[in-house]
């Protein structure tokens, strides 16, 4: 990872973003579009083959995807991190993509060297699907906000 992680571990990073993004993913296994009209299947994956696949599939998938979205983001971000903030922003990429969040002005933030309680309520701004507000979405965020800021 580019940006260092304070405090803690790369492992300790993506257990935490994965127990972040698993609830409001939920476990499907088998293909479903989401609300947006993609095809979709375990834990909100898109790019897999779309079949039926076990809860174990599912796990190892998640911690794969998990692992690349932290790591994709991180090449965006030139400036320490404690493990709580890289774990709700590997959620928040989880969700929104690595495209979208390093170039989203929560990355300009953080690298201009903003403290965590400006650019962590940038997680905030993200609760929109096919252009409305999504419940679901802004809980996931203030989630991923409370975990920023602790």
């Amino acid at each position: 990872m580019k940006g260092k992680i304070v405090g803690g571990s790369v492992a300790a990073v993506l257990a935490l973003a994965a127990v972040l993004i698993a609830p409001w993913e939920g476990l499907r296994t088998d293909p479903y579009f989401d609300l947006v009209g993609v095809k979709t299947v375990c834990y909100g994956e898109t790019n897999v083959e779309m079949r039926r696949y076990t809860p174990a599939e599912c796990e190892a998938m998640l911690a794969r995807s998990v692992e690349k979205y932290v790591k994709g983001v991180a090449k965006c971000i030139h400036r320490p991190l404690a493990v709580n903030q890289w774990a709700a922003i590997g959620s928040w990429t989880y969700n929104v993509g690595e495209r979208a969040a390093c170039n989203s002005t929560l990355v300009r933030q953080i690298n201009a060297g903003a403290p965590a309680s400006v650019w962590c309520g940038q997680l905030l701004r993200w609760n929109r699907a096919g252009g409305r507000e999504v419940r679901g979405l802004t809980n996931r965020r203030k989630a991923e906000y409370a975990v920023c800021v602790q």
